[in-house]
């Protein structure tokens, strides 16, 4: 992501009154799967998808030498969205973000309708704000100390509206320490070409840095679409909220999982799966009929998978995807919503050289 990620350390709001909700999904009522956990292979590379020399050759096509992250959703027309941290084009320093100079974009797009990702994830495009030029989605003021960056940590799209959940960077600390000053969503009617901040869909970050929206990922279940949710940086639990589908920018719509019930206080929200979480992506897995939760684990350096019978838990243990020693600097892990059977494809970044790669794994029951 941002200019000092990953070289990765071995690193008077008032609760409102609780509103229960009736369960919905089979989420929160006893079922026949709570005891089935899964296994997962470690995870092998593909393809590399962006910069030079990859399977895209983003380089020479979109002057995209150096990105990260790839946040990928079902736009519902038959293409995978896939949106990008902070991104550099000619003078790109070769290892992590920057220098500055270098064709800064805060954030870009690609479009794929590749189903088949046994030798990789083509694109069709990039977004571009000119010829054979990936352009940026959404504003920021580059500003160190102020908004360094805002980059996109969930997408989704419902009825034909796009979403991305971005958080806006205020600066970045020690590895795997950054602070926000907002995270919020912006949407787009037109298939990710344009995108607007929504005003009044954004969630302040706490005067002590530790509000637990900060960074989220999306999914989605029947009538209702989940936020998962942690402060900025990767140190912090996961919390869930979820809304109906049909009002994602609606943020009073929103109910938070207070351990026990759906509340509509922010603040009461408990954690579901504890820390620390770095770069969080959740999907409801058809194959297996399991959610599947895939982050980053600065503590151990390594890409983990968890699973749970619903969203709200209660989530299993890690289990290793892909490891830092053998992948120095790794991280990202975000799950490809077409993945079928048991081959799970995720992408991965490694900050030197600061590209994405799609990975692959097995999934099976115990």
């Amino acid at each position: 992501m941002g200019s000092t990620l990953p070289v990765l350390a071995g690193t008077g709001l008032l609760l409102a009154t609780a509103l229960t909700a009736p369960a919905t999904e089979g989420e929160l009522t006893p079922s026949s799967m709570d005891g089935v956990g899964l296994t997962v292979t470690r995870g092998e590379p593909v393809a590399l998808l962006t910069g030079a020399g990859s399977i895209n050759e983003t380089a020479a096509n979109y002057q995209v030498h150096g990105t990260d992250l790839g946040i990928m959703w079902d736009n519902g027309a038959g293409q995978v969205l896939m949106a990008f941290g902070d991104t550099y084009g000619e003078g790109w320093g070769g290892n992590g973000a920057g220098p500055r100079e270098a064709d800064w974009r805060c954030n870009v797009l690609a479009k794929s309708s590749d189903r088949d990702l046994a030798d990789g994830m083509s694109f069709d495009t990039m977004v571009q704000d000119r010829p054979g030029h990936a352009g940026q989605l959404l504003d920021c003021l580059k500003q160190n100390g102020v908004e360094e960056t805002v980059i996109p940590t969930a997408g989704i799209t419902v009825r034909g509206r796009s979403f991305i959940h971005y958080m806006s960077v205020n600066h970045w600390g020690p590895a795997g320490t950054w602070f926000t000053n907002h995270s919020g969503i912006a949407w787009s009617d037109d298939d990710g070409e344009t995108w607007t901040k929504d005003p009044d869909a954004v969630w302040p970050n706490s005067p002590q840095w530790d509000s637990n929206f900060q960074m989220t990922a999306f999914a989605r279940q029947g009538g209702h679409v989940y936020l998962f949710g942690t402060p900025n940086g990767r140190w912090g639990d996961a919390h869930v909220a979820r809304v109906p589908a049909g009002k994602v920018v609606d943020k009073d719509a929103y109910r938070y999982w207070d351990g026990a019930r759906w509340s509509p206080s922010e603040a009461a929200a408990a954690p579901v799966a504890e820390g620390p979480i770095g770069e969080l992506s959740v999907q409801y897995n058809a194959y297996t009929g399991r959610w599947l939760m895939s982050y980053l684990d600065e503590s151990r350096a390594q890409i983990v998978l968890r699973d749970a019978p619903r969203p709200t838990g209660p989530w299993g243990e890690e289990q290793v995807v892909v490891d830092g020693a053998e992948y120095p600097a790794l991280y990202g892990g975000f799950l490809h919503p077409w993945s079928s059977g048991p081959d799970l494809y995720f992408a991965l970044t490694k900050w030197g050289p600061y590209n994405v790669t799609l990975m692959r794994s097995t999934l099976a029951r115990r």
